[in-house]
């Protein structure tokens, strides 16, 4: 196996992120060093050549020629049905242009990332792997039908001339799958099953049907590099076949010494040539499959959407994989919705499968899509709101004495606006939304014309409760505290201190639920891997929410 590729001292982290696009998602847990981006301009200070991902590096160019050519395993193609032929030749176009799971496993760790940020355990990987491989019955399906060479042996003075023909995998049993992350290097995936073959035995004048069960290990390290505009090369190498237990059976149960030493000779011989590109072509598909997951473009509701975008080489540690994804908010016609993003660090997993976190920045980018209520007008009466009366008779009470503006007026309105994009504050153990909302009372006049006895400005602090549902984190706000001020008034209103209390009320009752409407469409959230919010624990730090699965 090839040593850790190192970086030069001094390289700078030129990762490449989308600023201004989208939110940028690094999952990463502890123990994380700075500096694991690929990018094409840094200096070439790799260990390996062909590991540079420099553009202009001869050495790089030559080493990803031949990463290209399909492996000498594919010699033996002829003894693939003439399907999977086709998918082994296959290989090469997805290791081009794949964007896989596995891949960017070289980079060095980080412990500083920016952005949106997720870190997977390696035990939740091998959850995940083992679904989508064996559960799902993937490896059974490229498996079957496969057809190992004739076995012939001439015989001689003490053995009678044999030959084993039609030798085909019937059944993969108890198949077991691990993962280990290894630091710098990659993915390890070793799978143990049992294979069960079946084939036509001639020993001498004899034909009778031969069953053969194989305990087999296979092993590889799964890596990729050179991460560019969202595509990379996939490094599959180090593929490894052992052979354990092997029982025959022959219909007439008469196993001859010289059957036996030759079915184990050939399947030695042929079973690692056989299996390993197999197991080559199930790690592409997965890979593209489980990338799915994270390339995806998801509707908030019918105010825009979020395009969720793997934006650079994955990377491990022996603790967590990690992965950076660009998050571009937009509107349903395609304005992107910037946000910032700046460096943080992240709890470590502990027993935990998963922790996702969502910078300040990325959340108000998708409060500011989702809150987007239309000015609100009714009536200033009980049927709308419960201290409608002592309002008006609070507002009466301040106008003028003998106000010939107000005399033939209707009986008062009030219209409620948003006055500016709502902002999200992460605190320690606290989320808040800030928001200011315009209030104006008016009357029509005989004439048509609009009175406006008093536009307030109120600046409301909102309790923020979080839950996750469905796979979208869901914010439900509560009013904590009001600031009233006056904007102006048509007829001479200064003081406003005794209308607090009654503002308030109006706005729990009828400009909340409206935004707690809005809300409840949830932001969608990056489906990681496919693994399931289910016991989910939310943790707020300083402009970071963490969810913990």
């Amino acid at each position: 196996m090839p040593a850790a590729l190192r970086r030069s001292q001094g390289e700078g982290a030129g990762r490449q992120s989308g600023a201004g696009l989208g939110a940028h998602f690094v999952c990463q847990a502890r123990g994380i060093s700075s500096g694991s981006c690929f990018s094409p301009e840094l200096a070439c200070g790799w260990e390996h050549p062909w590991a540079c991902p420099a553009a202009g590096c001869k050495e790089a160019k030559e080493g990803n020629r031949e990463r290209r050519q399909l492996p000498e395993s594919l010699s033996g193609l002829r003894a693939f049905p003439r399907d999977l032929q086709g998918s082994l030749l296959e290989v090469t176009m997805l290791k081009l242009f794949g964007l896989l799971f596995f891949c960017g496993l070289l980079s060095p760790s980080q412990e500083v990332l920016s952005g949106l940020s997720c870190a997977v355990s390696p035990g939740a990987m091998q959850n995940v792997l083992s679904e989508a491989i064996l559960q799902n019955g993937l490896l059974q399906q490229h498996l079957q039908g496969l057809v190992l060479p004739n076995i012939v042996s001439e015989g001689g003075l003490l053995n009678s001339p044999t030959s084993i023909t039609g030798l085909h995998l019937v059944k993969v049993r108890r198949p077991k799958l691990s993962v280990v992350l290894l630091s710098g290097v990659g993915v390890q995936l070793s799978i143990a099953a049992k294979l069960e073959l079946s084939g036509d035995c001639l020993v001498g004048l004899l034909s009778e049907l031969i069953d053969i069960l194989v305990d087999v290990r296979i092993t590889a390290n799964i890596k990729c590099t050179n991460y560019e505009a969202g595509t990379v090369q996939v490094v599959f190498e180090d593929c490894l076949c052992i052979l354990g237990a092997v029982k025959i059976k022959l219909l007439s149960g008469l196993l001859t010494l010289s059957v036996n030493e030759i079915v184990l000779r050939q399947l030695t011989a042929a079973l690692p040539a056989l299996l390993c590109p197999v197991l080559e072509i199930v790690v592409n598909l997965v890979n593209i499959q489980l990338l799915g997951t994270l390339n995806a473009v998801i509707p908030v509701g019918t105010a825009g959407t979020i395009h969720y975008q793997l934006a650079s080489l994955p990377f491990t540690s022996g603790l967590f994989l990690g992965m950076d994804l660009d998050g571009a908010v937009k509107h349903v016609g395609g304005t992107i919705i910037p946000h910032d993003s700046s460096p943080s660090a992240l709890p470590p997993l502990l027993d935990k499968l998963l922790v996702l976190a969502l910078r300040q920045s990325f959340l108000n980018a998708v409060l500011s899509l989702l809150i987007q209520t239309p000015p609100q007008t009714f009536t200033c009466t009980p049927e709308v709101f419960s201290s409608a009366t002592p309002l008006r008779e609070a507002i009466m009470s301040l106008v003028p004495a003998g106000c010939p503006a107000c005399r033939g007026t209707s009986p008062l309105s009030i219209k409620l606006a948003l006055g500016g994009s709502p902002l999200l504050f992460l605190e320690d153990n606290k989320a808040s939304v800030e928001l200011s909302v315009l209030i104006q009372v008016f009357a029509k006049r005989s004439d048509g014309a609009i009175l406006t006895l008093l536009l307030l400005k109120a600046d409301l602090a909102l309790n923020v409760h979080l839950s996750i549902v469905g796979g979208r984190l869901v914010l439900g706000l509560s009013l904590g505290s009001t600031v009233l001020s006056l904007e102006s008034s048509d007829v001479g209103i200064s003081n406003i201190s005794n209308l607090k209390p009654h503002c308030s009320s109006l706005l729990a009752e009828t400009f909340l639920p409206l935004i707690n409407g809005a809300l409840r469409v949830g932001i969608p959230l990056p489906n990681v891997l496919g693994i399931p919010f289910i016991k989910v624990e939310i943790q707020i730090q300083v402009g970071l929410l963490l969810i913990f699965v």
